[in-house]
């Protein structure tokens, strides 16, 4: 099993943080399976609805090329998930979202959840995301770190003092979620996800910490093997109708090309 794991941050600026991810994953899957991890650039770098939308475009034409090229399954590995349901209304290997994997997760293991995300510009997004998938009424609420990709560069390149003062920050912004009701945390992006990991069992108080690298692996890991299964496939009715072969061509067209010059009428200039 071939699993394509897209990131949004640039592998070469955050080298740390993604070899340690490529290792973790293929560390912790299942025998036989293996995980190649993608990233992006420029990446994720202006947080915000554009870089997201860019960041997603991208990501969904390196998904049309993993099962192109053979891949079992393609994991959003970028917890927002924005293009998560073009990409899956796209592919016929299974389309995993790291966010929504998640927020279900925790769903399973507690009533009410709280969600300790990035930046505190992303609050808005986690809450659309939480309306999305049906969980809204259960989320207390979200707090950001207010930090960069850049600030965990230490701490996966082994520097313990870094390692720990991250934690600490983690917790220190979970604490109130879980003071207000949270009895789950949810580390809303994998970079605290993959920090924590290392941590066995891991509680804010009584709740229970999601580790969502983990949690969005197993899940891909599942979906193929039910798909294998059975054939099993998202609804292709209204939900995920199966984009044309003609839409999948304009789109990768787009991406290598470019808009090109138009014509009054809108018609590509001939």
């Amino acid at each position: 099993m071939r699993i394509f794991w897209q990131s949004f941050v640039d592998a070469s600026a955050s080298a740390p943080y993604m070899t340690r991810l490529q290792d973790y994953l293929n560390g912790i899957a299942a025998p036989g399976v293996t995980v190649e991890v993608a990233g992006i650039s420029p990446p994720d770098r202006d947080f915000g609805r554009l870089s997201e939308l860019r960041c997603a475009i991208l990501a969904i034409d390196n998904g049309l090329a993993a099962e192109d090229a053979g891949y079992d399954a393609v994991v959003m590995g970028h917890f927002q998930d924005p293009g998560l349901y073009e990409l899956r209304a796209s592919l016929r290997i299974p389309v995993i979202g790291t966010g929504e994997a998640s927020f279900y997760a925790a769903a399973q293991l507690g009533r009410r959840f709280g969600l300790v995300t990035l930046d505190s510009v992303f609050e808005t997004w986690h809450l659309e995301q939480a309306a999305l998938y049906g969980l809204e009424h259960r989320v207390v609420g979200v707090r950001g770190l207010d930090c960069t990709p850049a600030d965990f560069s230490d701490a996966f390149a082994g520097d313990d003092d870094a390692h720990a003062r991250m934690c600490a920050a983690f917790a220190a912004c979970a604490q109130p979620l879980v003071d207000a009701g949270a009895d789950v945390v949810i580390p809303a992006g994998v970079l605290p996800g993959l920090l924590l990991s290392r941590e066995r069992g891991l509680t804010v108080g009584r709740a229970p910490v999601i580790n969502c690298a983990a949690v969005a692996l197993k899940s891909a890991e599942m979906w193929v093997q039910l798909h294998r299964l059975n054939g099993i496939e998202p609804s292709r009715g209204p939900a995920f109708a199966l984009s044309p072969a003609r839409a999948r061509e304009d789109f990768r067209a787009l991406v290598a090309r470019g808009r090109g010059p138009q014509t009054a009428g809108g018609d590509t200039a001939s």
